[in-house]
This record gives C-alpha cells, sequence and structure tokens, in this order.
C-alpha cells in the first residue's frame, strides 16, 4: 500500500493524540491540590473539574485541578486530532460495512472527547456523562468492530493489533462502569477504558506513516512540470 500526503496527515494526526493527551494528564496530576492526584482512586475527569471540594456522590472523593484548563484543552484537542486522523484517513482504511461502522462509531468517540473536554463533570454533569459514554461504551465497541475489518483492507493488515485494542478497552468499561478495580482501582479501570482508542491510533498512524509514499501519477507529473516551466 502507499500512502496519498493526505493520509500521511492523518496518520501523524493519530501519532499526536495519545501523548497530547498523557502528557497533560501527567502535568495535571502533578500539580494536583493536596492529597496527591491518585490514578488509581481519582477519575480522568476530575484533572478537568474546574471547582475544589468533595465530588461524586457514589464514590465521594476530593477534588482539586488548578491546572484543569490544560487538561480540558487538551482533551479537546485529542478530540480533534482523533477526527481529523479518521477523516483523513477514512478511504485508505478499507471498504465495506464493517470498515465504515467502525470509523462512524470511533468518530462519535472523537466527538466524545470533544464533549468532555468542553463540559467539565462539574460543570454540565449531563453532557460530560453522555461524552464519556460516546468514548468508552460507543467507541469501544467501534474498536472492537474495526478488528473484524476484512484482512484485505488496511484495518484488518493489523487485526491482532485491533481485536487487542478493543477487547481490552469492552473489558475496562464493563468493570469500569461496575466499579470494580480489580487491584488497580477504579480510577486505574476507566484507564484501561479510555486508552485503548488513542494509543491503538497512535500505533496504527506510526504503522501507516512508515509507509512509502505514492507514485507520482502521468498526471502528477506533467501537472508539476507545467508549474515550473510557466
Amino acid at each position: 500500500m502507499n500512502l496519498n500526503p493526505t493520509v500521511r496527515v492523518g496518520a501523524l494526526c493519530w501519532v499526536i493524540a495519545a501523548p497530547v493527551f498523557l502528557v497533560a494528564s501527567l502535568v495535571a496530576g502533578l500539580r494536583w491540590r493536596e492529597p496527591a492526584y491518585s490514578w488509581a482512586s481519582h477519575n480522568i475527569s476530575d484533572l478537568g473539574n474546574v471547582h475544589c471540594g468533595i465530588w461524586d456522590t457514589t464514590r465521594p472523593r476530593y477534588v482539586c485541578s488548578p491546572w484543569h484548563p490544560l487538561m480540558n484543552a487538551a482533551i479537546l484537542a485529542t478530540a480533534v486530532l482523533l477526527a481529523a486522523g479518521l477523516l483523513l484517513t477514512w478511504r485508505s482504511l478499507g471498504r465495506g460495512a464493517v470498515v465504515r461502522s467502525a470509523q462512524t462509531l470511533l468518530l462519535l468517540a472523537a466527538g466524545g472527547y470533544a464533549l468532555v473536554g468542553c463540559y467539565p463533570a462539574d460543570v454540565d454533569e449531563n453532557l460530560h456523562v453522555l461524552g464519556a459514554f460516546l468514548i468508552m461504551g460507543v467507541g469501544n465497541v467501534g474498536l472492537l468492530l474495526a478488528g473484524f475489518a476484512p484482512h484485505t483492507t488496511v484495518l484488518g493488515r493489523w487485526r491482532a493489533l485491533t481485536l487487542a485494542a478493543g477487547s481490552t478497552a469492552l473489558a475496562g468499561t464493563v468493570l469500569f462502569f461496575a466499579q470494580q478495580g480489580l487491584g488497580i482501582g477504579v480510577g486505574g479501570m476507566e484507564r484501561v477504558a479510555v486508552l485503548p482508542f488513542p494509543v491503538w491510533a497512535c500505533c496504527l498512524g506510526a504503522l501507516l506513516a512508515e509507509t512509502p509514499p505514492g507514485p507520482v501519477t502521468k498526471e502528477a507529473a506533467v501537472s508539476a512540470e507545467s508549474h515550473t516551466t510557466s
């Protein structure tokens, strides 16, 4: 398979998305007010809450994230990068109902990141929860579905990676909503549910970006020559 420049840009968007999200999470967590932020006990969304105080009636915990603007901006940037990667690689990943359905569900998940970034949990909990559902529910179903793309497609070429990511994400989603930490805490389980999509996109983007560029067509060569001589 050869890549055109548009697909390569989409692949690079995917490569960047996960590091943006993870670095912002680390920095915002380090700037957390006492007591220290816990990746096992606190949710990812706690880093984006704009107010300080006890939060969440089902699992009460103290939340105070001074660098919440950074976290929310990074989540929104992740949404844009994931969506751009999907749209710019749309046709190159393959054809058929399975591929298109998976892409659509993953695009909805990217929209979920946008909702979560624009509406912190303590600002508009309903829209925030909707965004979380799109990420962990709809998106993870799409990720698993992508693992069943035909072998003849780009998605099917890396089926093992996609199935592993989708299975892990869906298992994490079920356990997170059941409030089961299994030794890593409920907050840790949320990361098992959320991170597979951007990490998978990062890996797939890197694999795509390493693909040699497409051959120059006769039409493109003639066009380039005409621009040079004019």
